[in-house]
């Protein structure tokens, strides 16, 4: 099993931090800095030990949030060169990766009142490492002049800048702070997607199509609106892009997504040999799904092949997830045997319970095909470690 992330806050790079900051601050309380942030750490999850140092640097630093946010960026590593986007880690003459997430949580938490400063201290730290997340308290409170800075960021030379322009209004960035009013009206944001959605770096791309994948969830129309524009740009990363973007609207069956990407309904296409195995299974054992697809129809179609797993609840309801399947074309009069495997995987955002569990196969958004499996749970219940995005 791989490490926990967590464990990349730790005592090692807490001692990083310490030094650093006192190189560059001689009167920095560098031993009771780093006694403050080991004192219960191993008992906290990642988000809470970032806290919980962030917590020590507001005890350790400056009253004056000005002088000590001068002190965070004298400790940062020396700028990437150009526009590179290798991870940047600490080292002899700098912070950089890990170590800096608590010293944007710091700007994020007593920041606010001084808003353009501290927007420039989260621009110099996202290059050594994502200030997505510390950035949201000042759109939240403030959005007019957050983003009268965040949108000249759009023409940075720094990719992980310009990402940030995207990933930052995100309305509901994982592990973030939801931003309601983008969530309820995300046109504010929308000069800085059509700004960016051909930008050199795939990088940015990305998250542009995470972006809009974001206001397709309560924007659906309007998303498949402004991917269809985009789309008339007609390169091959846009449509890689706007594929990505519209992920969500595929899973969930959205006719007009669906459409616009060539997926053409499922009519006259036909699920034969459904098979679920092993009927019976445990945590962290794999699930097989196999069936055959055939095109009964005039005209080839283009499928998109999702399932759903249909999880036992506390009560013992059954809650749906649809997870990504394949992509397959069938000519008219075509067959094509599917075989798909998933993991149950042991997460920590899902408790699993014992019991009779559903499956389902969806070709193009309908539901095709309806199974079942018996889930056996040590303990009767599991839960440990989180997927990453």
């Amino acid at each position: 099993m791989s490490e926990p992330f967590k464990n990349l806050v730790n005592a090692m790079l807490i001692r990083e931090m310490a030094a650093h900051l006192r190189r560059v601050q001689p009167d920095f309380p560098e031993k009771s800095f780093v006694a403050d942030c080991l004192r219960g750490l191993d008992a906290l999850e990642l988000k809470a030990r970032v806290s919980h140092v962030r917590t020590a640097l507001e005890n350790a630093l400056p009253g004056d949030f000005p002088t000590a946010v001068a002190v965070l960026e004298r400790a940062l590593a020396p700028d990437p060169a150009g526009d590179s986007l290798e991870t940047p880690r600490s080292g002899p003459l700098g912070l950089a990766g890990m170590s800096v997430w608590p010293m944007t949580d710091y700007v994020a938490s007593r920041g606010l009142p001084h808003l353009e400063r501290s927007l420039a201290a989260l621009h110099r730290m996202t290059r050594r490492f994502t200030g997505e997340f510390a950035i949201r308290p000042f759109i939240a409170s403030d959005p007019d002049r957050a983003l009268a800075v965040i949108t000249t960021w759009i023409h940075d030379p720094s990719p992980q800048v310009r990402r940030l322009a995207s990933e930052g209004t995100r309305p509901r960035l994982p592990w973030g702070i939801r931003l309601q009013s983008f969530v309820a009206d995300p046109s504010p944001c929308l000069p800085i997607l059509e700004a960016l959605y051909r930008d050199p770096s795939e990088f940015v791309r990305r998250s542009v199509a995470n972006h809009l994948n974001d206001i397709s969830k309560d924007h659906p129309d309007l998303a498949v609106e402004i991917a269809a524009r985009w789309l008339k740009a007609g390169d091959a990363a846009t449509r890689k892009l706007v594929s990505h973007a519209l992920r969500g609207l595929v899973k969930a069956g959205f006719p007009p997504a669906l459409a616009l990407l060539g997926f053409n309904g499922g009519h006259g296409i036909e699920l034969s040999s459904f098979k679920v195995s092993p009927k019976t299974l445990a945590v962290d054992q794999t699930l097989s799904l196999a069936f055959s697809l055939s095109n009964t129809g005039a005209r080839a179609a283009k499928l998109v092949i999702d399932y759903a797993i249909h999880h036992m609840k506390s009560d013992g309801d059954l809650s749906p997830k649809v997870f990504k399947g394949t992509r397959r074309s069938l000519a008219p009069g075509e067959s094509a045997g599917i075989v798909i495997r998933h993991r149950i995987r042991s997460v920590t955002t899902r408790r699993y319970y014992p019991g009779r569990h559903g499956v389902e196969v969806l070709v193009n958004g309908r539901s095709l095909a309806k199974g079942a499996f018996t889930l056996r749970v040590a303990g009767g219940l599991s839960g440990r470690t989180r997927k990453g995005r």
